[in-house]
C-alpha cells in the first residue's frame, strides 16, 4: 500500500468528516487517480472478499444486486404483474497472477468455470431446486473480468453433479450438525445445457492473452460457445 493511501485512510477512519474532505480537496487529481486505482486494485482481489467482483458479475448479467449476505445475489423483477422475481446466484472466481506464477506454489489454480456451495446439505439442496436460481459463473485474472456464464441451477448435469457428491457424504440422508463442507462443479457440469449462455467475453484477441490461466478444455469451449 502506498504512504498517500495509508495516510487517508488513517484520516477517514480516525479524524472527523471535514478533515477527510479537505485531504482530498487539497490533493492533485494525479494523486486522486492513483489513490482510486490502488483501492480498486486492492479490492478487486482482495482474497477474503469477492464483495464487488459479485457486484459487477450480478450487475453486468442485468440483475438488481442485493446486499445482504443472507440469500440470493440477485435479483430481477417479473414483467408479470404479481409475478415472482427470477433470483440469481453469483460464483466469481479470480486469478492472482502473482500467485500463479510463483515457483514456490505447488499447485496453480486455473479458470475452469467452477464454484462451490459451502456446508451443504439434503435440505438445501431441495430448497435450491425449488427456488431455482440462475447461476452466474464469472472468471477474473487480477480484477480484470474475463467472462460471465449464466445457466440455471437445475439444468440437468448440475443437479446430478450436485446429487452425486451428496450421496456420498450423506447416503442415509442428513445428519444433524454435519454438513458437506464444500459441494463443487465446473464447467462440465453447465457447459453443454441448452439455456446455458455467455453473458459476456473478452474479445478473441483479447482472450488469447490470458489463454494460461485457464483450463484448457474449458478455453476451447468459451471459444466455440
Amino acid at each position: 500500500m502506498n504512504q498517500e493511501l495509508s495516510k487517508i485512510l488513517n484520516i477517514y477512519s480516525t479524524q472527523k468528516h471535514i478533515d477527510f474532505t479537505t485531504r482530498l480537496l487539497n490533493s492533485s487529481k494525479e494523486t486522486i487517480i492513483s489513490l482510486l486505482s490502488d483501492l480498486l486494485t486492492m479490492y478487486m482481489n482482495d482474497k477474503n472478499s469477492s464483495t464487488l467482483r459479485e457486484y459487477l458479475t450480478v450487475t453486468i448479467a442485468g440483475y438488481e444486486h442485493s446486499e445482504g449476505k443472507i440469500g440470493f445475489n440477485g435479483f430481477q423483477q417479473s414483467s408479470i404483474i404479481g409475478g415472482n422475481p427470477l433470483y440469481c446466484e453469483a460464483k466469481p472466481k479470480n486469478i492472482n497472477s502473482v500467485d500463479f506464477h510463483n515457483p514456490d506454489k505447488k499447485t496453480r489454480r486455473k479458470l475452469n468455470g467452477g464454484g462451490n456451495y459451502t456446508d451443504y446439505t439434503w435440505a438445501r439442496f431441495e430448497k435450491d431446486k425449488k427456488e431455482a436460481p440462475q447461476l452466474l459463473v464469472s472468471g477474473f485474472i487480477d480484477g480484470k473480468l474475463i467472462y460471465i456464464i449464466e445457466f440455471p441451477f437445475i439444468c440437468d448435469s448440475f443437479i446430478a453433479n450436485f446429487d452425486r457428491q451428496l450421496q456420498r457424504h450423506f447416503p442415509n440422508g442428513d445428519i444433524k450438525g454435519r454438513y458437506l463442507r464444500g459441494c463443487n462443479f465446473d464447467y462440465k457440469n453447465f457447459i453443454d445445457d441448452k439455456d446455458a449462455k455467455i453473458v459476456y467475453l473478452l474479445e478473441k484477441t483479447i482472450l488469447t492473452e490470458y489463454e494460461q490461466y485457464f483450463d484448457k478444455k474449458f478455453y476451447q469451449k468459451l471459444l466455440t460457445k
